[in-house]
């Protein structure tokens, strides 16, 4: 037995409480390495009425499994430790190490615990958040709604953009076209910055209390929320709270007054005066119109607080994505997040974050962040064909390991983004891949987005390339695909399996194959990424039906094997009832 590779960390994603009366444990070994592993667990002032259970393997990656318990009790006071077998070997793995043999008299001493779940602890996911359908708006890019309130050095709608060219969307625009995003289907829009900047991208900010008047003034943006919501639709806001523009009134004053400024500190100046090439202060990257804020001092937090309190409680917005987040200090996410849910516990906090952001996920920060880790996989996957279907499951494995459920559960998972090329693009306008990567992605555990336009065939490189206007001429649509999207988003609303269900995969060396399954029903993910067809057999034996959802095709199984041919560069979705 490879012992070099076990490992268990309590009160990590490896233990932690998934509600106030149940505690998750995970354990990871060598792949393939092992011929049964259990838990034994009892309450640490009970022991002697401990329990051993075989943990399920849960998820597998390229050199390791993942092995998975969850403990429902309502006394949580929890010691446990694991029993490991290869063959005739069998060995305990405790909180001092490896023995041969537990004593259960000493046990106090030996085991791993969790000494409580305490119920402030838990962290707490919006209720809404495994029904989500989110769509992500480019504002300035989405609709022009009222001509009165555009640049005046407007380009024409469908010029393809330059990094500073305007094209008049706005707040207005979004509102005349909530029929068609209720008609797609989605029920949560993530918008880019809303506040007063003087870019297109509004990443900028010089005023954290005003509407940008290009998009409007706050009686719009009320009216927005009011009639998204009257159409069961909420609103996600950007907050860009690691800096702000030059232009900020506080920065200004530095600029002009140096240390004798009262607001020297809100910023990293490290000389003065100022300079902007290379800037002699932090920036974000090493762009010198955008001041990194000093979020640890006590005025630039009052200060930004007291914005999240106001857009948050004045406009009953639904959530709110965070910008730059992994540069931010920690102190500070923990006030915001508990300004933001003493107002609303239902309100979503999702991240920035790029990389393993498991710091921040762990009850005290946000709720998830975007996940860009899949996206990554879902490029290499479908749009660039370097992985194979085995390691495509293996890294979403890795990936899931990371965190525990209730964070894959609120993921934001998306193909594209204003920060990246578009998909289409990056599949040499191969609609087939980008079909393929959207039936993964509504169908993957979290919170599918579509970023605006995907789902008609726009496409475009890196920014500015992602960031056209929308084109709402629908000669121009792809139909198929945006009827292909409609569909997706269609299922994924109506099956309890792929927004609640249990995640498992069961690949080829030619085929994905994901399991969704949820009480009797699992729906079986098949995806072809390759130029022929595959042949597969549904050989489940606790099924009766099997239905495709994608086509409505039913199938009889009888009792007996359902021989199916996956056509090449196709998606097929079985339920299995």
């Amino acid at each position: 037995m490879n012992l070099t590779a076990i490992n268990h960390v309590p009160k990590s994603n490896y233990a932690y409480a998934y509600n106030e009366n149940e505690l998750h444990v995970r354990i990871r070994t060598a792949k393939n390495d092992c011929d049964k592993v259990e838990i034994i667990y009892g309450i640490k002032y009970d022991w002697k009425n401990n329990e051993s259970h075989v943990m399920k393997k849960v998820l597998s990656d390229e050199l390791y499994d993942y092995y998975q318990f969850n403990i429902v009790t309502n006394d949580t006071r929890i010691g446990y430790y694991f029993g490991l077998e290869q063959g005739n070997e069998k060995i305990y793995y405790t909180e001092v190490g490896f023995v041969d043999k537990f004593n259960d008299d000493l046990a106090y001493c030996y085991f791993f615990q969790y000494p409580y779940i305490n119920p402030t602890d838990v962290h707490k996911q919006p209720s809404w958040i495994k029904d989500s359908i989110f769509y992500q708006i480019f504002v300035e890019r989405f609709y022009n709604g009222d001509v009165n309130n555009s640049p005046s050095n407007l380009s024409n709608w469908n010029d393809a953009p330059k990094p500073k060219s305007f094209f008049g969307g706005d707040l207005e625009g979004i509102i005349s076209k909530l029929d068609y995003l209720y008609d797609l289907g989605v029920n949560c829009i993530y918008l880019t910055p809303i506040f007063q900047s003087p870019s297109n991208h509004k990443y900028d900010i010089v005023n954290y209390f005003e509407i940008d008047h290009f998009f409007g003034d706050k009686e719009i943006f009320k009216e927005l929320v009011d009639k998204a919501h009257e159409k069961g639709i909420r609103i996600v806001l950007d907050a860009v709270f690691n800096h702000s523009s030059n232009l900020f009134e506080p920065f200004q004053d530095v600029t002009l007054k140096g240390k004798e400024s009262k607001y020297y500190d809100w910023f990293f100046i490290d000389e003065y005066p100022l300079k902007t090439n290379p800037p002699s202060y932090k920036t974000f990257g090493y762009v010198s119109y955008m001041p990194k804020l000093n979020t640890a001092n006590p005025e630039v937090k009052e200060y930004l607080l007291s914005a999240i309190k106001y857009w948050t409680t004045e406009f009953h917005i639904d959530g709110w994505r965070l910008d730059v987040s992994d540069e931010i200090d920690h102190m500070f996410w923990r006030e915001f997040r508990n300004l933001v849910k003493e107002i609303n516990e239902d309100i979503i906090i999702i991240g920035e974050n790029w990389h393993n952001a498991l710091p921040w996920l762990m009850g005290d920060q946000f709720d998830s962040v975007m996940n860009y880790p899949v996206t990554k996989l879902c490029l290499d996957f479908f749009a660039r064909n370097e992985i194979s279907p085995r390691q495509f499951e293996a890294n979403l494995s890795s990936l899931l390991i990371r965190y525990p459920d209730q964070v894959n559960e609120a993921m934001l998972n998306l193909l594209d983004s204003h920060d990246t090329e578009r998909f289409l693009y990056s599949c040499t306008e191969k609609k087939d891949l980008l079909k393929n990567a959207a039936a993964f992605l509504f169908a993957y555990k979290g919170m599918p987005c579509t970023y605006y336009g995907t789902e008609i065939g726009m496409t475009g490189g890196y920014d500015p390339g992602c960031r056209r206007g929308f084109d709402w001429n629908k000669e121009n649509w792809d139909m198929d695909l945006y009827q292909y999207y409609k569909k997706l988003i269609s299922i994924r609303k109506d099956e309890k399996a792929l927004q609640y269900g249990d995640i498992s995969f069961h690949s080829t060396d030619k085929l994905f194959v994901m399991n969704r399954t949820f009480n009797n029903e699992t729906i079986k993910i098949l995806i072809n990424i390759t130029n022929q067809t595959v042949n597969y057999n549904v050989a489940e034996t606790n099924c009766n039906t099997v239905t495709e959802l994608l086509n409505e095709t039913k199938y009889n199984k009888d009792d007996g094997e359902i021989n199916l041919v996956i056509p090449a560069n196709s998606s097929l979705y079985l339920k299995l009832v």
